[in-house]
């Protein structure tokens, strides 16, 4: 019998995080998988020993480099890590996206600055400013559910922000007005859509579910079905969840990809329960 390994982080305390291990747990469970849920800490990365191993990895979690310790035993991770790697850290991901031209918001990488030092007084932040003007938004490298995302609306937050980001990574980000408050999620499992829904809120910028935003089930247009796709492409995520916004004349731009999107939400939501795309995806990939 195939085994696998369903993989989240021990150390999150809300119970998210193992909903969404024992929802992909089921479906491989439906589908005939052997399933054992492991929290990251279960698994001792020890370089110099074997250990039983299973036939593939979901891996739930942002724990890369446990990741790549079960690479290099042999077995296929889900997300790759490398993908998960790439993702986790929007900086990277928007250098990616970018690179094949798809329409996202205006970004700006901000430069290392080691936590004891300062460029205040170099003028870069001027030109920050100035090229993209307020509002804007700064988005710290790492962070999910919308947090770590900061609408930045004069000049004397922008300044304690950035100070306050010395030695982390982030980017500074053009404010797309026309999708304040409301966003689209789609989940791709193996270049194909699953499901997609539409969030929105009355009462923050950000239209996560996490911060007060409510969704419902959206019939997605031939432009953001594409742009969904080649966004997941563009990572290499075989499992993603691409946010997608609305510019000025309704159409998409590309928010970020999620290369470990929870399901949850997306299946109560739509009755789509994306896990057993996930699974089944794996058990052709294994053939």
């Amino acid at each position: 019998m195939t085994t696998c390994w369903v993989i989240y982080n021990g150390s999150l305390v809300s119970d998210k995080f193992a909903d969404q291990a024992r929802l992909v747990a089921e479906a491989a469970e439906r589908a005939g998988v052997a399933v054992q849920i492991m929290k990251n800490h279960d698994i001792l990365m020890d370089l110099e020993k074997d250990a039983d191993m299973p036939d593939f990895a979901v891996l739930l979690d942002k724990d890369i480099l446990l990741g790549y310790f079960l690479k290099s035993r042999g077995v296929p991770v889900y997300n790759d890590p490398a993908i998960i790697d790439l993702c986790d850290n929007k900086a990277t991901q928007y250098i990616r996206l970018a690179s094949v031209g798809l329409p996202m918001p205006r970004t700006i990488v901000a430069p290392k600055v080691y936590p004891n030092f300062s460029i205040l007084e170099s003028g870069y932040f001027e030109r920050v400013m100035e090229e993209l003007t307020f509002p804007m938004i700064i988005k710290e490298g790492h962070g999910s559910f919308g947090m770590k995302v900061y609408l930045i609306e004069n000049e004397k937050v922008f300044y304690d922000k950035v100070e306050a980001l010395r030695g982390i990574d982030f980017v500074f980000q053009e404010f797309i007005a026309s999708s304040r408050g409301r966003d689209i999620r789609v989940n791709i499992v193996g270049g194909e859509i699953v499901a997609a829904m539409y969030r929105h809120s009355e009462t923050d910028f950000r239209a996560n579910i996490t911060n007060g935003g409510v969704a419902s089930p959206i019939e997605l247009t031939e432009a953001q079905k594409q742009m969904a796709l080649e966004a997941a492409e563009a990572v290499g995520a075989v499992f993603a969840g691409v946010d997608l916004l609305f510019d000025a004349d309704e159409q998409p731009l590309v928010c970020e990809v999620n290369a470990a999107a929870h399901i949850r939400n997306i299946l109560n939501v739509t009755g789509v329960n994306v896990a057993d795309a996930m699974i089944a995806y794996i058990m052709e990939d294994l053939r």
